[in-house]
């Protein structure tokens, strides 16, 4: 009767938390591959990061190294207009020479020729140099943006790996509370089934006494109608 349908009850309450500790372990298990997972898409940031840092001071490098050429290729410019001058100095002068100066004049033509070549030379190196200048400044630009980029990323999974640690340990504590809680629910139903079974049997032993009162007070009703007859018996003589 009413004692199965506690222990019922209770049965039900006990599948129910058992059921949510159930689901509370798996969550924490799904929360903790998730923060695995983060931790190591975080370290492949932070190697992103080292890497576009790597990869940044390489092109500076570079972009250094093509001024030094631009300084040098102007230094060549400079000699070279120089010789050019020298050149043509040196071909008025064998000019003025006459029929003496003329092999020296075939000489400073030679040179102011090469001086030419030379300066027309560098004039290309040098715009080449300036174009890969110009390119490793982009390649600078575009490598910053993309470590600026690659840090926020970085930063912005830390904060997720910290938040997926506190709720991992909130669903830990969560699910250790659900624990007790069925633990406890187990005894309870366990108690309540018991006190159905004492009940029960209480119910029948309380038949059982009901039963023998009336075979008592039965036995007890004739020993009174035999002894009022044996009395009236003697008084009668």
């Amino acid at each position: 009767g009413q004692a199965e349908s506690t222990t019922s009850r209770a049965t039900a309450n006990l599948d129910l938390v058992r059921g949510v500790a159930s689901t509370a372990r798996s969550l924490t298990e799904s929360i903790a591959e998730i923060g695995v997972k983060m931790r190591h898409s975080g370290a492949i940031v932070e190697r992103a990061v080292a890497e576009a840092g790597r990869t940044d001071n390489m092109v500076r490098g570079l972009a250094e190294a093509a001024g030094r050429i631009g300084e040098i290729i102007s230094l060549i410019n400079d000699i070279a207009s120089r010789t050019n001058l020298l050149a043509l100095n040196a071909t008025i002068e064998a000019a003025r020479a006459g029929e003496a100066g003329k092999g020296f004049a075939v000489v400073a033509g030679e040179v102011k020729h090469l001086a030419n070549q030379t300066a027309k030379a560098t004039e290309e190196i040098s715009t080449q140099v300036g174009e890969i200048q110009s390119a490793t400044q982009n390649a600078v630009t575009a490598i910053s943006g993309i470590r600026d980029i690659v840090g926020e990323v970085s930063g912005i999974a830390g904060t997720i790996d910290a938040s997926v640690k506190q709720q991992i340990a909130a669903m830990q504590e969560i699910s250790g509370d659900v624990d007790e809680v069925s633990s406890g629910s187990g005894a309870i139903t366990d108690n309540v089934a018991s006190i159905g079974k004492a009940a029960s049997e209480t119910g029948e032993a309380s038949i059982s006494v009901h039963h023998a009162s009336i075979d008592v007070a039965e036995q007890a009703r004739l020993l009174a109608a035999n002894a009022n007859a044996f009395i009236d018996h003697i008084r009668n003589g």
